[in-house]
């Protein structure tokens, strides 16, 4: 009867296995959504910074013309 032991083991085995595999997808979906969370954060910042990076530079540029007094 020990066949039927090794069996019952292996089933044991292959449901403690679908389970891991169940909270590890379960896992990977978090981390997917936390990682869109971050980019899409991180995009939004480097675009914050390359517009102050243009009006600065762009600042310098379009400075206004010297007062003259008459």
């Amino acid at each position: 009867m020990s066949w039927a032991r090794d069996a019952v083991a292996a089933i044991r085995k292959i449901v403690l296995i679908e389970d891991r595999m169940e909270s590890l997808t379960a896992r990977v979906k978090d981390l997917a959504e936390a990682y869109t969370d971050i980019d899409r954060r991180l995009v939004r910042l480097e675009a914050k910074f390359e517009l102050m990076e243009r009006m600065a530079s762009g600042a310098a540029r379009r400075a206004l013309p010297e007062r003259t007094e008459k």
